[in-house]
């Protein structure tokens, strides 16, 4: 069931956000996380969707849509951390959860939603332009600081 998340659910998102990378950095002291978490939770510009199956969640990735003075003022959206449970991959859950973000950012008027991914793997990019972004549309670039 692909729903948005709930305001009470940040430890199930944590939990599955283990499975988004092998090494993360550390999460901060539990006030700052949950700090963090009100702000996501409260700014209407940040849709986080999951998928959940038997009462655990198992996708999820959020949506940010961004203002825009370009593109007769409609917003752009930015997809980030979309990640399934080891467990339930290769199941098209994931790619079903893609595409109702997708569908969510052009009811709200979005022109286009950006993702990328740091994944070198072909398999990786077939499953993103499954489920609807091309990766010869646009040249990313990444910046981080030194």
């Amino acid at each position: 069931m692909i729903r948005l998340i709930r305001d009470n659910e940040l430890d199930a998102l944590l939990d599955l956000h283990q499975h988004l990378h092998a090494h993360d950095d550390p999460l901060p002291d539990s006030a700052t996380v949950e700090s963090t978490w009100k702000d996501i939770a409260s700014d209407p510009r940040i849709r986080w969707f999951v998928d959940e199956q038997d009462g655990l969640l198992v996708a999820s990735c959020h949506l940010v849509m961004v203002p825009n003075l370009t593109r007769g003022c409609r917003p752009y959206g930015v997809i980030e951390n979309a990640v399934t449970r080891s467990e339930y991959r290769r199941r098209g859950l994931a790619t079903s959860l893609l595409r109702h973000a997708l569908s969510y950012a052009w009811e709200s008027g979005c022109y286009k939603v950006m993702l990328m991914t740091g994944s070198k793997h072909e398999w990786v990019h077939c499953f993103y332009e499954k489920a609807g972004f091309k990766k010869d549309a646009k040249t990313a670039f990444l910046a981080k600081p030194a």
